[in-house]
């Protein structure tokens, strides 16, 4: 009988300290399981960072093929967003091109399971070079994006780049049209963002739990 394979690892990459400090394991469930071994990459802000770090892990021998999810938080772009709803993207694009993500479907379940009475919201995440204030975030709308940030679709595109893979990017929004923020963790909006990255890891785990399970 010839061996089992390993099973796949996981890289969960942030830009911030304040997003890694979020995702810490809390429990023993948080610490992967059958899905495989994971990894917090902290990344550094912007898509430069985010290509570069992401570029440099998955060239290591033990991250050859992991699986990718970007995650942290969000400018909410729809009318209606709260600070503290999830982004679950279809796909993330940039001016390079767009990645289409794996699982959408099973990480709107998870987390809706996982963090109870938050909206999740799904479709097209677009990528930016800095903080989106003020009338972008009309403009980008109109391009029928529902959220920005500054790491996704550059850490998507590099994973893929790599080496095939599956991706995915899950967003905390810890700003919206009618809750612009100033600073993340200095006003409630932050704090609640915060408390709902703390919940979304046993989501993650799930989601790569599954792509391990045959397809039918």
């Amino acid at each position: 009988m010839s061996p089992r394979p390993a099973p796949a690892p996981m890289l969960i990459a942030c830009a911030l300290g304040i997003e890694q400090f979020a995702l810490r394991p809390s429990s023993v469930r948080d610490r992967g399981g059958a899905g495989g071994p994971v990894t917090v990459l902290r990344t550094g802000m912007g898509p430069a960072a985010a290509e570069r770090s992401v570029t440099r892990v998955l060239t290591h021998p033990a991250l050859r093929g992991a699986a990718v999810l970007a995650t942290g938080f969000c400018a909410g772009l729809a009318p209606g967003m709260d600070p503290g709803d999830l982004v679950v993207a279809e796909e993330t694009r940039d001016p390079r091109g767009s990645v289409p993500c794996v699982g959408t479907e099973l990480l709107v379940k998870e987390l809706v399971r996982t963090v109870p009475g938050r909206t999740v919201h799904t479709g097209p995440l677009t990528g930016s070079d800095h903080v989106v204030r003020g009338h972008e975030r009309s403009d980008l709308f109109a391009t029928g994006a529902i959220a920005a940030d500054m790491e996704s679709a550059a850490t998507l595109l590099s994973s893929v780049r790599v080496g095939e893979r599956p991706v995915a990017a899950v967003r905390v929004v810890v700003d919206a049209p009618e809750h612009e923020l100033v600073r993340i963790g200095t006003v409630r909006g932050g704090i609640s963002a915060f408390r709902v990255l703390r919940s979304v890891l046993p989501a993650f785990h799930e989601w790569h739990r599954s792509l391990l399970l045959p397809r039918r």
